[in-house]
């Protein structure tokens, strides 16, 4: 029986030396700003799933947001100045 317990804990754990490396800041920006854009290309999502950590997905995808919703505001008051208004 334990024989069993052993054959699962080998196939749970993965292998020394074979940990993806954690995505760095530049692969976590373009992964973010590509997403948001909707032309993520289907080989970086799933390198986002395997190697990514969701908390940091979640923070530069609200830096992203805020950042994003800021320059249309700010594009939109320049046109509207700009206009006469």
């Amino acid at each position: 029986m334990s024989n069993d317990n052993d054959n699962r804990a080998d196939q749970a754990a993965p292998p020394a030396g074979k940990e993806k490396p954690a995505l760095n800041p530049v692969q976590v920006v373009s992964s973010v700003l590509a997403a948001g854009l909707g032309v993520q290309s289907s080989k970086n999502r799933e390198r986002d799933f395997k190697q990514g950590r969701i908390g940091v997905f979640i923070a530069a995808g609200i830096i992203f947001t805020l950042l994003f919703i800021g320059t249309v505001f700010t594009v939109v008051k320049l046109v509207l100045k700009g206009a006469g208004h």
